[in-house]
């Protein structure tokens, strides 16, 4: 099993839950975050002073089987990607187990789909 994190963009979030979807990936979780980028500059908007290091993003959250692990990358970066900086970041983790709080089943079987 593996854990991905990946921070995106906030306009993106719609299509990339839209292709994770479409690659099987049914379950996740997301927030919203701040991070400090690297674009350094202090910008006037309307008269108001603003800093431009600080930016928000959404992170995902995908606790998944091995096998799904490639699809799911694909599926953010074939529609998260603008080429610019700011673009965000994939982390890839190991997990050793999970557990079912409602069954108390562990163990990659408690990912999956069960209806």
């Amino acid at each position: 099993m593996k854990k991905i994190e990946a921070i995106i963009r906030k306009t993106k979030f719609d299509e990339v839950k839209e292709a994770l979807f479409q690659a099987d990936i049914n379950w996740f979780s997301y927030a919203e975050v701040k991070a400090i980028g690297q674009d350094r500059e202090d910008r006037i908007y309307r008269g108001v002073m603003y800093s431009t290091d600080i930016i928000s993003r959404i992170e995902i959250t995908i606790i998944c089987r091995d096998q799904f692990v490639q699809p799911a990358i694909d599926a953010i970066m074939s529609v998260a990607r603008t080429g610019e900086i700011g673009d965000g970041r994939i982390f890839v983790s190991p997990v050793d187990d999970t557990w079912s709080i409602r069954t108390g089943e562990h163990g990659d079987t408690v990912l999956a789909d069960k209806k």
